[in-house]
């Protein structure tokens, strides 16, 4: 049985991608520099785009399945503990054996130690967001297993050497020729003839996959959503590798955190119309694959349900931060945020970027592990527009902004420039003489910016605040002025 009375625990530091190395501010300034991304990053994020606001303008009741998605969410949310348990016995009773992992150590132990059950040195994956969240791959590769990509865009990434930028399309910041030349330089017995048209790209990746699904005995797959009352999981993918993965192995092993869960096939059906719109902007998706438990003869006759948590039940304790756990993982929010469209995803140091990202990994590490974050942000409320589930991101950000300025005010006894700054302007805010003062001072910054009509550069403190934005050059009257001109 589950131990859903644990203590709340963080995902650990040292395994797993939810941790960058740097900031987002010192890893966005390097993003920005490089030209070819930020092309590769623009066409991509208007495309999807425009698909999704056309099938989207079909539905007359949009706005009404985005009420409905996030109702059971927040439903589901509320009585977690109670859907979870009522899974967990419905893939027991169905033959599949159910594994709680309080963090990634935990998942990565139990998903090592199955497949070593096994014999297997190789293992094919398909819908992996949470074993890359937990640093699966590195941790059987410590063991002698091969771990193999079978997503396209995740084959790119893993070719290449690199890291995941976008929750939907992985390798979203390489263009066709980029990923010819993974191909060419990684992919053993490819065509040297190769060219960067879509379709034959696709049969190469076909070619050199199809070996490894033939001979895999074992599976590991991620899940997007799990039905309480049958204990079924569900895939949903658009190039049928996924099927391949779900069908072929002996053995099959899902990690899944325990915020997919959903009571019922009716609540399963407002999220297939929501999804595929939201993230593809398709209609329905492709494939869609359900399996529930074990299958006499027919499919995997070992089905392994790992539930992770690595923070989730923390995040679940914050009233408000929960709306985090509502996602669906459509990437909505990225293909409309300005920051994300110009610095991609490495950025932010977490396999969840973008405005999901910015509120969704600092709650599983804890505010002050990826304080940068909520920062990563204009907050101009595109997001919560796109969100097919309505998570008010743009309130999120700015409460674990808060949270952040307040854990730094309690650990250090000097205040900081910004607290200063802000102190000082309180101050004279609060007393009218005091802050007509001030206005009439400001005209001092008339001296600069005559030309542009912006103020580029100021003195510190203030120079922060230029060395990201320009400043407008103050008028040349007041409005205090104004109104007595004109009202007085």
């Amino acid at each position: 049985m589950t131990d859903l009375g644990m203590p709340v625990v963080r995902a650990p530091r040292g395994v797993g991608h939810l941790r960058g190395d740097r900031d987002f501010p010192t890893a966005a300034r390097d993003a920005l520099a490089d030209s070819q991304l930020r092309r590769n990053l623009g066409h991509a994020t208007s495309t999807i785009r425009a698909k999704r606001a056309a099938v989207v303008a079909e539905r007359g009741d949009w706005e009404e399945l985005r009420a409905a998605g996030e109702a059971v969410k927040a439903a589901t949310m509320a009585r977690l503990d109670e859907h979870l348990e009522r899974l967990e016995t419905e893939v027991t009773r169905r033959g599949g054996v159910v594994h709680w992992a309080r963090d990634a150590n935990e998942a990565n132990e139990i998903v090592t130690r199955l497949v070593a059950a096994t014999g297997s040195r190789e293992v094919v994956k398909v819908k992996s967001m949470a074993t890359q969240e937990i640093g699966l791959n590195e941790a059987l590769e410590a063991a002698g297993v091969a771990a193999q990509e079978t997503d396209l865009a995740e084959l790119i990434v893993q070719l290449g050497g690199d890291l995941p930028s976008h929750i939907l399309v992985p390798a979203i910041h390489r263009n066709r020729a980029e990923i010819r030349e993974i191909f060419l330089r990684e992919m053993p017995g490819v065509d040297p003839a190769l060219t960067d048209e879509p379709r034959k790209l696709a049969m190469a990746a076909r070619a050199y996959l199809r070996e490894r699904f033939l001979r895999a005995d074992v599976a590991i797959s991620g899940a997007n959503f799990a039905v309480a009352d049958t204990g079924s999981l569900v895939v949903v993918e658009s190039e049928g590798n996924g099927r391949m993965c779900l069908t072929l192995p002996r053995t099959l092993i899902t990690v899944m955190g325990i915020e997919k869960v959903v009571p019922s096939w009716a609540d399963l059906e407002v999220f297939l119309q929501l999804l595929p719109r939201s993230s593809t902007g398709e209609r329905m998706n492709p494939y869609t694959s359900v399996w529930t438990g074990v299958t006499p003869g027919d499919g995997p006759q070992e089905v392994h349900l790992v539930l992770l948590d690595n923070g989730r039940t923390a995040t679940l304790a914050d009233d408000v931060g929960r709306a985090a756990l509502h996602c669906i993982k459509c990437s909505a929010c990225l293909n409309v945020c300005p920051v994300y469209e110009r610095t991609g995803g490495h950025a932010y140091g977490s396999v969840y970027p973008g405005p999901i990202g910015a509120v969704l990994s600092p709650q599983l590490t804890g505010v002050e592990d990826n304080a940068s974050l909520p920062y990563a942000s204009s907050l101009c409320g595109a997001c919560f527009e796109a969100c097919p589930v309505r998570i008010d991101i743009p309130s999120l950000l700015v409460r674990l902004g808060a949270q952040h300025v307040e854990a730094r005010r309690e650990a250090s006894r000097v205040p900081s420039a910004e607290a200063v700054a802000m102190a000082a302007a309180a101050w004279t805010m609060a007393d009218p003489a005091r802050f007509a003062a001030a206005e009439k001072a400001s005209r001092l910054g008339r001296a600069f910016g005559r030309r542009s009509g912006r103020l580029t550069t100021l003195p510190p403190p203030l120079s922060a605040w230029t060395a990201g934005r320009d400043a407008p050059r103050p008028p040349a009257e007041t409005f205090r002025e104004w109104w007595a001109r004109e009202r007085g």
